[in-house]
């Protein structure tokens, strides 16, 4: 339709007759949109003050990714290090495993698999749906519980000291954009000789070459061998020297990731429950396939309560600034009455939210509690995120902690990583069937992802 002015002019006269809105207009012109429809109230309920839960098994001290997308490989190492603190009987909060060693052999990987697809899909046009998608984005952060699970079986684990945080792992842009750009420029010569019909993996290994000597010099080179020393909560010495990653995962890291499944919740009539499912162009780490449980809500929420009565937290997905304070470390239903403000009615559901793309997995992390109401339902979930203490100066959550109301975790939790033993007969056999595969640009799909 052609917007004509007659019809700007009634809007423009309806505007004049909300009163409510002309208020409002004052306060979204000098506070903006959130700060102005924040409900103080909500914030008070599920403040520091009010921080305890039924069920609490985890307080580590939070970690910080900064300005990096590694949300989903911070979260699983927190999980590892809980279980490496508890073993050892180590104080609470000082240990902590290196991201930054994950994170160079997860780029490596990347690219090794970016220049495999590029040469797989050379005879297809620069404009084909999947060829786009590839060179879009040749290299970014995002990832998934199976990624990471396989980054560790291959690679192992080290402590923080072993390898330290750099300015390029702590601010990833320059480094995501330079190897783009180099990966770019490694396709237009690899789809060329496949088009040739040359054979291409001798040229790919010297473009691999020159993306770990970038990797190398913006993160370091991961040690072959490291020391691992700390004190016990009694105050012992203790020293194990001149381990590799790997030596010190089969000694320190008593779990075993492939006990565990992404369990996820993505309601839908074409995406029906206790179904596993996979996605097309999600192999970056191809000694793992991505799989995913779907199961309904209920079902999921069951679960995770299981396995934070066993003592252990639970790594997740979900869309964590829907309804969300990131500085109070509060997300909750009626946190902002943005229908009040705007004198519109906002209401969509999950299903809806995901199938517009309105909401999707966008951030990992721990749920480390849960408090149940009087009923003996979940009321709020104690959240162990990975942003630090503090944003631009001011306190982040609780101590970094955050809490979601159980609404929340209904609507943006989208999925959790659950020991297979706790699954039921009817969902252990499901693991067993053919996964259903979704296609490359499924919002699941972790490359999407940050």
């Amino acid at each position: 339709m052609k917007l004509s002015k007659s019809q700007i002019k009634k809007m423009s006269e309806s505007f004049a007759q909300a009163k409510t809105q002309q208020v409002a207009q004052k306060a979204v012109t000098k506070n903006g949109i959130l700060a102005s429809a924040e409900d103080g109230n909500v914030i008070q309920r599920m403040s520091p003050a009010n921080f305890a839960f039924t069920i609490d098994v985890d307080k580590e001290a939070v970690a910080n990714q900064k300005m990096s997308g590694r949300c989903w490989m911070f979260a699983c190492l927190n999980t590892l290090r809980f279980h490496i603190e508890k073993d050892l009987d180590m104080p609470k909060g000082t240990f902590e495993l290196s991201q930054a060693h994950l994170a160079f052999y997860n780029k490596l990987e990347r690219a090794a698999w970016f220049l495999d697809h590029i040469v797989q899909t050379a005879d297809k046009s620069l404009d084909d749906r999947e060829v786009d998608w590839l060179i879009s984005a040749p290299m970014q952060d995002g990832g998934d519980w199976d990624m990471i699970c396989a980054l560790v079986k291959k690679y192992g684990v080290m402590p923080h000291q072993a390898m330290a945080e750099t300015h390029c792992t702590n601010d990833t842009a320059e480094v995501n954009t330079v190897l783009s750009n180099l990966l770019r420029q490694d396709a237009i010569k690899l789809r060329s000789m496949a088009r040739e019909g040359k054979d291409t993996e001798a040229t790919q290994l010297e473009m691999l070459d020159d993306v770990y000597r970038i990797l190398a010099t913006c993160f370091g080179e991961p040690p072959e061998k490291f020391d691992f020393q700390y004190e016990d909560s009694k105050g012992a010495y203790h020293a194990d020297f001149g381990l590799t990653p790997l030596e010190f995962l089969e000694k320190y890291v008593k779990v075993d990731l492939d006990d565990y499944i992404g369990v996820i919740n993505v309601p839908g009539a074409e995406r029906p429950y206790n179904r596993m499912y996979t996605i097309q162009d999600s192999d970056q780490i191809p000694e793992r396939e991505n799989l995913y449980l779907n199961v309904p809500m209920p079902d999921l929420k069951e679960l995770v309560i299981k396995q934070l009565k066993s003592g252990e937290p639970i790594w997740f997905g979900s869309d964590v600034l829907q309804h969300c304070d990131r500085n109070a470390g509060v997300m909750a239903k009626d946190l902002f009455d943005l229908d009040a403000m705007f004198g519109i009615k906002m209401d969509m559901d999950k299903e809806q939210r995901y199938d517009m793309k309105d909401s999707l997995p966008t951030h990992a992390m721990l749920i480390a509690g849960v408090d149940m109401d009087k009923d003996g339902k979940p009321a709020k979930w104690k959240i162990e995120n990975s942003w630090g203490t503090e944003n631009h100066g001011q306190k982040t959550g609780n101590n970094g902690y955050f809490v979601c109301d159980d609404w929340w975790f209904d609507n943006f939790v989208y999925e959790v990583a659950i020991r297979k033993d706790l699954l039921t007969s009817e969902q252990q056999a499901a693991l067993k069937t053919e996964p259903i595969v979704w296609p490359f640009w499924n919002s699941f799909n972790p490359v999407l992802g940050a």
